[in-house]
């Protein structure tokens, strides 16, 4: 299987499957000399993981990091840093029903049709637990950017037809609520939500939004690695996601030119800003100084238990109806691994634009 692999000079690769005995992440091209311990991945690692069952799965996985390599006296050493977690709450019997079944909105046929052959037990690769993977990536990307005065933050901005108030916003709010919701009044409409599409054994969708701060003017490239392609490609390699947008995203298309430019004006010490954001963060592919938003769409849960209509490996159509552990909505766990992924596409593009101009090479190799 190939793709499993993102980035060109920060370049991660996760492995596992979600019934298997471990999965992990490798990462290639992290710079020396960065403090890194398991105490950096674990925080990110734990707001993936199941925690409150009015939005989870019942699985209790202790999503435990283990850093096997690239690690040295508590400092990366340059080297690969492979990172693994260990599988401790399989119940793969739970999946024996469905091996010849293939489950609507899932990955099921269409792995068959590509391979061959699946890994019933969960989904294999296509499962959602892969994303713990990304979230090691994440953690050690954002203390990277960290060092650099850059912050990456994501939150739930919608949950089915609730909206969260962004004027109310509050970091303490988004990590302490059960739905990631940057206000209190939004989150319990929004479980109350979820409670009754549980009640009919159905699942619900929504929003999720990223905040980049402090990334300089210049970071991308203006043709096929423009930043804002490489941050859609990265969110959209999500399972569940299904719409990317940067700044105003599909709003721009029902606005104007006059109201949708963002207008220039001189700062201080010569620096330019722009008196609003409609683009957010990104022009021409490159980086402005602004702030980077970046939002995505999330399907419902396609786990549901009631009765579906589906075929079996051999085209006989059938019904099915899906129980275990499933998680009624995706988007409160996914708000991590959004972060984690513009952590990495961003340090990554950062890394590989430092070759851009003469007087970086010369700043680093002249002295």
């Amino acid at each position: 299987m190939a793709g499993s692999s993102f980035g060109r000079i920060f370049r991660i690769t996760t492995w596992g499957e979600s019934h298997g005995p471990a999965l992990g992440c490798v990462i290639d091209g992290c710079p020396a000399g960065i403090e890194l311990s398991e105490s950096d991945i674990q925080p990110y690692l734990d707001r993936r993981k199941p925690g409150n069952a009015a939005v989870a799965t019942a699985r209790k996985e202790s999503d435990t990091a283990e850093i096997l390599s690239g690690v040295f006296e508590g400092k990366t050493t340059g080297t690969p840093i492979s990172v693994m977690i260990r599988n401790s709450d399989q119940h793969s019997n739970d999946y024996d029903d469905l091996k010849d079944i293939y489950r609507p909105g899932h990955a099921d046929m269409t792995y068959d049709a590509k391979y061959g052959f699946r890994d019933h037990r969960g989904g294999g690769r296509s499962s959602g637990r892969e994303t713990a993977a990304r979230v090691i990536a994440g953690a050690v990307a954002a203390k990277v950017l960290k060092q650099l005065g850059i912050t990456v933050e994501a939150y739930t901005r919608a949950i089915g037809p609730v909206e969260a108030d962004l004027s109310e916003y509050s970091r303490s709010a988004v990590l302490a609520n059960a739905t990631a919701m940057p206000d209190v009044t939004a989150n319990a409409r929004a479980l109350e939500y979820i409670a009754d599409m549980k009640n009919k054994s159905d699942s619900c969708g929504g929003v999720m939004e990223c905040i980049i701060k402090g990334v300089p003017a210049g970071v991308g490239d203006p043709v096929f690695d423009k930043l804002d392609a490489l941050l859609a490609q990265a969110v959209m390699s999500i399972g569940a996601v299904k719409a990317v947008e940067i700044g105003d995203g599909t709003l721009a298309a029902a606005s104007v030119g006059s109201k949708n430019n963002d207008q220039f004006k001189a700062g201080s010490k010569g620096r330019i800003s722009k008196k609003s954001n409609h683009a957010g963060g990104i022009l021409g592919g490159i980086s402005d100084s602004s702030d980077i938003i970046v939002r995505a769409s999330v399907k419902p849960t396609p786990s549901i238990s009631r009765a579906q209509k589906t075929v079996n490996s051999s085209g006989e159509n059938t019904e099915i109806e899906i129980h275990g552990r499933h998680d009624p909505v995706i988007v409160p766990r996914a708000v991590v691994v959004l972060e984690s992924m513009c952590a990495v596409t961003v340090l990554d593009s950062l890394m590989y634009g430092a070759t851009s101009r003469i007087d970086n090479l010369v700043g680093i190799y002249n002295k």
